[in-house]
């Protein structure tokens, strides 16, 4: 028999277990989103999360990271431990949604789910301290600052799989454009790496009527942008992907007065830590020839983000198998693609065996837009699948776990 059998009663204890509390649940998410806290800020968001998970039993750490909790609860003798993640920070956006719980502080709103995400885990988490059945240590990770790819790095130089180990950690991310509640899994590269760079191209400025007295960094800018354009086509092998995006650009401020300098800012985004290289190598070597070439210069501050989300096989393997168990083939998108935005979640899985999973949030406004609003009907199916995911990998048999 596989490892994961498919237990049509066992599936209606934690569906039903769900469903007895799953209003409040709702009602906390509400809360959440009406009170957003930007990255290292979530004091109100993290007291909550710690307040609860102590009522429910877990043995809660606090202050890992500034604002990060960790929940523990260990039962029976089993040796192995799991960890799962939910991202607390929300983003400097005014809200458009027009909905009863919309944000009340102004210029910022959970533009991305990220009050979705814990409040899926915060369920989950109580229906395992009530009625969960495993042998060994369930971690909860509740990180900060994933906007600004800060808290993953900040919680792992805090000690956190020192402190807390793991011997796998998983994580999921809402998706618009995915049906809700179907599960979308990617082995390997899953996310893309996020980098940026800032140009200034300087030049000599001077009177708009009269350009050859002075060195136009315009003009050298627009070059450089053009010449950008050329770095994916014809330096990234067709087989590798790569995104490079002019975000910002900046210079002067009348029509006839010719700058000193241009401002070019850069999102810089791969798969592959090569291919990541090879544009940060690029780019900064393209910007000072064609600078150079009209008489300007330019420097390049080329600042690294965070790497590719890249799942492990095994537990990826698992983790789809799980989904599959529980819900059934149906509700797995067969197709789904890697995605070309990026998550500080990569930082754990370059330390720590795991896998980052997505769920659909159906045919929402698009992540980080200020008309996006998290599906509660999520909250369910998706805690419902990290408590069979949970007390799959913490069987009494430590190998039953992996994927047949």
């Amino acid at each position: 028999m596989n490892a994961i059998t498919n237990n049509a009663h066992f599936i209606d204890d934690v569906e039903q277990g769900i469903a007895a509390y799953i209003g409040e649940m709702i009602e906390l998410r509400h809360d959440l989103h009406r009170n957003p806290e930007l990255a290292f800020q979530e004091v109100r968001t993290s007291g909550i999360v710690a307040t609860l998970l102590a009522s429910w039993g877990y043995e809660v750490a606090t202050g890992i990271a500034g604002t990060g909790v960790v929940a523990t609860l260990q039962r029976g003798d089993g040796t192995r431990r799991i960890g799962i993640r939910a991202d607390m920070d929300a983003l400097p956006i005014d809200e458009k949604t027009n909905l009863s719980y919309a944000s009340q502080e102004p210029g910022l709103m959970h533009a991305c789910g990220h009050d979705g995400h814990t409040a899926i885990l915060l369920t989950a988490a109580r229906y395992l301290a009530e009625s969960g059945r495993f042998s060994g240590t369930l971690r909860l990770i509740f990180q900060p600052a994933e906007e600004i790819g800060a808290g993953a790095r900040k919680m792992l130089s805090d000690g956190l799989f020192e402190r807390f180990p793991v011997d796998a950690v998983f994580g999921l991310h809402n998706w618009p454009g995915l049906a809700i509640g179907r599960f979308g899994f990617v082995a390997g590269p899953a996310m893309a790496s996020v980098d940026q760079a800032i140009i200034h191209i300087k030049g000599r400025g001077g009177h708009g009527a009269e350009p050859h007295n002075a060195v136009d960094p315009v003009v050298a800018a627009a070059s450089f942008i053009t010449a950008l354009q050329s770095v994916v086509s014809r330096n990234v092998d067709p087989r590798d992907m790569a995104v490079i995006t002019v975000g910002s650009i900046h210079g002067g401020s009348a029509s006839n007065v010719i700058p000193e300098t241009v401002e070019i800012k850069l999102t810089v985004r791969s798969y592959s830590e090569a291919v990541r290289q090879q544009l940060k190598t690029r780019i900064a070597a393209l910007a000072r020839a064609q600078a150079e070439s009209f008489g300007a210069c330019a420097d390049v501050d080329y600042r690294l983000g965070f790497p590719a989300v890249v799942n492990h096989e095994e537990e990826t393997a698992f983790a789809r198998r799980v989904a599959v168990d529980t819900f059934g083939e149906g509700w797995i998108e067969q197709e789904f693609k890697p995605r070309t935005a990026s998550e500080d979640f990569a930082f754990f899985l370059a330390r720590q065996p795991g896998s980052y999973l997505f769920v659909g949030n159906g045919e929402s406004a698009a992540l980080h837009s200020p008309h996006y609003n998290f599906d509660d009907g999520i909250i369910a199916p998706a805690a419902r699948y990290w408590v069979r995911l949970a007390e799959t990998f913490l069987r009494n048999d430590s190998k039953n776990w992996r994927p047949a």
